[in-house]
């Protein structure tokens, strides 16, 4: 049975995920856009295999990429956006069928949350707080909004109730089978997300929002992000792999396990707090050259110069021995 909705996938060489992500929505899905940015690959011969519909657009960042996508394709009631190394196992398109074609009324969710398995190096990581993990994915075309200064990833955001859905989102970027792919990846998001904290929570107007411990998934990351931010540099990091790999069992992942928990909670957030400092140092120094010089028009050399006077030298009185 089809679903009425439109899955859109951002892809930029992808002929190693896509084949995987379009077999699990071909002939499901009512439309399939592609929106690529440049790929040199077998990308678009992949997509072209799988009937999709392709549009080209540059890429600036992963939120407005998905920003232009959602406000220029003609894209049915319902959404689902995918990465090109996702991809739904049949539990889940179940689910969404049933309640895609049962969301009719106007009390029906205008968005709904997957459940990612991810997947590293072969391996599903199951623990160090992995999973369950839910994504906002499928919303209403009409009710979704997103964040345009997210400089990492991407969050969607809908204007009305959330559900969780059964089944799962596979995410497994095969991309990434070499490690020193994904190290020059997280190196260049090491910067960018340093960026990004600093301009959220480097000021004191806290721009970020705060979130809410017992509300949907994103609340809590935000909130979670809020006690991230307020933690002190080059410490967290440490603390954070402590609780992923042995407060949240994430040694019983195996080798795989270990490494992605130590890389992607030790190694890349380091990354980052490194890069936090080296933007607040940066900060600081500017701040304190643009202080103003001691010259002003109340300075004794000021107010000689406005009289048109030399100003007066400086004397020394001296102390009897």
């Amino acid at each position: 049975m089809k679903a009425d909705l439109s899955v859109v996938v951002l892809t930029c060489n992808e002929e190693r995920n896509l084949p995987a992500c379009l077999e699990s929505v071909a002939g499901w899905a009512a439309q399939i856009f592609i929106v690529d940015s440049g790929s040199t690959d077998g990308t678009l011969a992949i997509a072209e295999r799988f009937a999709a519909r392709v549009v080209s657009h540059p890429f600036e960042s992963h939120a407005r990429q998905w920003q232009w996508a959602l406000s220029t394709l003609p894209l049915g009631r319902w959404v689902l956006a995918l990465d090109a190394d996702q991809s739904l196992t049949p539990e889940l398109r179940e689910d969404i069928t049933r309640k895609v074609t049962a969301w009719t009324g106007p009390d029906s969710p205008a968005g709904a949350y997957l459940n990612r398995r991810q997947i590293f190096r072969g391996r599903w990581i199951r623990h160090g707080g992995y999973y369950p993990k839910y994504l906002l994915k499928l919303f209403r075309s009409a009710a979704v909004s997103v964040d345009e200064s997210d400089l990492v990833d991407h969050h969607f955001a809908v204007d009305g109730a959330t559900v969780l859905l059964d089944g799962d989102l596979i995410e497994d970027n095969r991309n990434e089978a070499a490690i020193s792919v994904w190290i020059d990846k997280h190196n260049r998001y090491a910067a960018l997300q340093a960026r990004e904290e600093q301009a959220r929570w480097g000021g004191a107007d806290g721009r970020a929002p705060a979130g809410r411990v017992f509300g949907s998934p994103d609340e809590r990351a935000s909130w979670q992000k809020r006690l991230w931010n307020r933690l002190p540099l080059y410490v967290r990091p440490f603390g954070y792999f402590v609780y992923r790999y042995v407060i949240r069992l994430g040694f019983l992942d195996g080798k795989e396990g270990f490494i992605f928990h130590f890389m992607q909670a030790c190694w890349y957030r380091l990354l980052v707090d490194i890069n936090r400092d080296e933007l607040r140092k940066r900060a600081s120094e500017q701040a304190r050259s643009a202080e103003p010089a001691q010259t002003g028009p109340h300075s004794t050399a000021g107010l000689a110069a406005e009289r048109g006077t030399p100003a007066p030298a400086t004397t020394r009185t001296a102390v009897p021995r």
